[in-house]
């Protein structure tokens, strides 16, 4: 007994005192990447992300940009064009050399542009694909070991034009249909690393990206640039990339629009798409097998949140 007595007097005596004013080890603090973090979406999620306790690589071009980008707390700006490999090579190489490891991937940085196929020169084609398509794709393989180390999260800056589409934006919608293709096959393959992938979709929000396109494409543009001031500025995209790296299980797709309109034009677009699919074929559906697919999908769906 005395033994015993003994041995627990010594477990309590190893034992941490609370209250003696040592704070437990904290936690190791997560590092991301944002990729055309310099404006719009990039700018207000990389302002959230940091403000909540990420550590938050901020990629960006100009000088002015990174200069402005380091001065926010938890955020260290990095060169990043995503069409270059070198850039890609150096910031993976800084990011390596810091050592933190790198938590999540945000492939944000992207472009738009307008025209007909026959008025759109090919460099808008190019230059469109290089930012929208291949550079989520050259990034995101130079960041996957890091990302696979981790268990972590890759969040794609998509469209609803990935899901919509209208006339004269066949290269932009083009460029954002590859997101969504690519976030899901990436998710299938990622799975059984335990990498969750997912796609932000926003509605019209108050960015730079259409003032960008009218000056490379000129004047006639303008107008279409300034309209972008009266939409709201981007906060729920950066709510959406939030629960994107933060939920235990996120969703593939995060639909974000300011108003109802837009929610309710992509949604519709979605089940005329089913309805194509779904007709005049030797394995057609009646109406009673597609509610039960409907209700069997929606029975672990997310209630409303406004």
């Amino acid at each position: 007994m005395f033994q015993l007595i003994l041995a627990l007097v010594m477990l309590v005596i190893a034992l941490p005192i609370v209250g003696s004013g040592e704070s437990p080890p904290a936690m190791p603090q997560k590092a991301i990447l944002v990729t055309g973090a310099c404006s719009g979406n990039g700018t207000k999620t990389t302002e959230r992300l940091a403000a909540d306790g990420y550590f938050v690589y901020a990629g960006a071009r100009k000088d002015a940009d990174l200069e402005a980008l380091n001065k926010i707390k938890n955020v260290q700006a990095v060169r990043l064009d995503v069409t270059k490999q070198e850039d890609v090579d150096a910031a993976v190489a800084t990011i390596k050399n810091a050592g933190r490891g790198l938590y999540a991937l945000l492939n944000n940085a992207g472009v738009a542009t307008i025209g007909s196929m026959l008025e759109s020169p090919q460099s808008e084609f190019d230059l469109t694909m290089d930012v929208n398509v291949v550079g989520p794709w050259r990034v995101t393989k130079a960041f996957l070991p890091l990302i696979m180390a981790e268990k972590g999260r890759i969040a794609m800056t998509s469209s609803v034009s990935g899901i919509l589409a209208g006339a004269n934006t066949s290269t932009y919608v083009m460029s954002k249909h590859a997101i969504e293709g690519f976030t899901d096959s990436l998710a299938a393959e990622l799975a059984p690393a335990g990498v969750y992938v997912s796609a932000i979709e926003p509605g019209n929000y108050q960015t730079e990206i259409a003032r960008t396109m009218a000056k490379r494409l000129g004047g006639k543009f303008a107008e279409r640039a300034n309209g972008a001031d009266k939409y709201q500025p981007p906060d729920d995209v950066a709510a959406a990339f939030a629960a994107a790296l933060s939920e235990l299980k996120p969703k593939r797709r995060y639909l974000v629009t300011p108003n109802e309109d837009q929610a309710r034009r992509t949604i519709k677009k979605q089940i005329a798409q089913l309805v194509e699919l779904n007709e005049g074929h030797a394995y057609t559906y009646d109406r009673e097998t597609l509610i039960k697919m409907l209700d069997e999908a929606l029975a672990g769906s997310r209630p409303r949140t406004k």
